[in-house]
């Protein structure tokens, strides 16, 4: 029944005349260039950790790399735009001259950072405000044609967790997406992934309603992206830390493939790919 839900999603994006291919769930591996990511494992502070990442990352079967200079956990601090390039910059180009095949992503909600990284090099927009945060970065993405991926939030990381009220979770994101999808197709944005936003603006109960209903995601035909790595929805019910969250990760990657799920967002590569052969198998015995 789960496959013939998702039968006609758009499973061909095209970045730059380069084709991706989603007709398999993929793997996008975070790159976190900031010193106060939440998971601390996964920081990086120079070219050369960034580059050892990758490798690894690749090795595991990454189909992107999500590099990140800006921490969007909840209450972080703000960190200007010059910052944020002077982070990014060179590392998209290290990677792009040492792994020129591999895919990059580059999650910022800066148009202009958007726009330098693509000319370094990068391959599509991962933006956790979709457009709220920088007025003409829809118009940037249109003009860049990359594929961009929206997630949904309220506010700002330093605010989005101050007591976020819903009457209907579910469908208050369903409405948020359909209007930044027809306003995106209206510029002639052809390739959207859609980002439900876990953790993001949303209480434990929030998120996992959600989850639950994932499903209801596939009314857009896009691709649907999922972050849980290590997330407080994981630590805050089994009441250990992010360091001890991986089961937890998995579980809830799976049990988002199930559901439709097309790309899974993770610092865990390795597990996250046998995520994908496992549920691919319960589709296909």
């Amino acid at each position: 029944m789960a496959k013939d839900t998702f039968l006609n999603r758009k499973v061909t994006l095209n970045s730059k005349g380069k084709l991706i291919d989603l007709s398999a769930p993929a793997v996008m591996a975070i790159l976190n260039i900031t010193p106060d990511s939440f998971y601390g494992n996964s920081r990086i502070s120079n070219v050369d950790e960034a580059l050892k990442r990758t490798e690894k990352f690749i090795h595991e079967g990454a189909k992107f790399i999500d590099i990140g200079a800006y921490s969007s956990r909840p209450g972080a601090a703000d960190v200007s735009e010059d910052e944020e390039l002077q982070r990014l910059i060179p590392i998209v180009e290290a990677i792009v001259k040492e792994f020129p095949e591999t895919l990059i992503s580059i999650d910022t909600f800066r148009a202009k950072a958007a726009k330098d990284s693509i000319n370094a090099g990068a391959h599509l927009i991962n933006d956790i405000s979709a457009g709220n945060l920088d007025s003409v970065m829809f118009e940037t993405v249109a003009k860049l044609q990359v594929p961009y991926v929206m997630m949904h939030m309220k506010g700002t990381p330093q605010n989005m967790q101050q007591d976020p009220t819903y009457e209907n979770v579910t469908l208050e994101v369903l409405n948020y997406f359909s209007e930044k999808i027809s306003t995106l197709k209206k510029l002639g944005v052809k390739d959207i992934i859609i980002d439900p936003g876990f953790g993001f603006a949303k209480t434990i109960t929030h998120n996992y309603e959600v989850l639950q209903q994932l499903q209801s995601f596939s009314i857009f035909e896009l691709p649907i992206l999922v972050g849980f790595s290590r997330k407080s929805m994981i630590t805050k019910v089994l009441n250990n830390k992010s360091t001890d969250a991986l089961n937890g990760t998995s579980i809830l990657n799976t049990a988002a493939l199930l559901k439709g799920a097309s790309i899974l967002r993770v610092h865990d590569v390795k597990e996250a790919i046998e995520c994908i052969k496992l549920t691919e198998r319960i589709k296909n015995p």
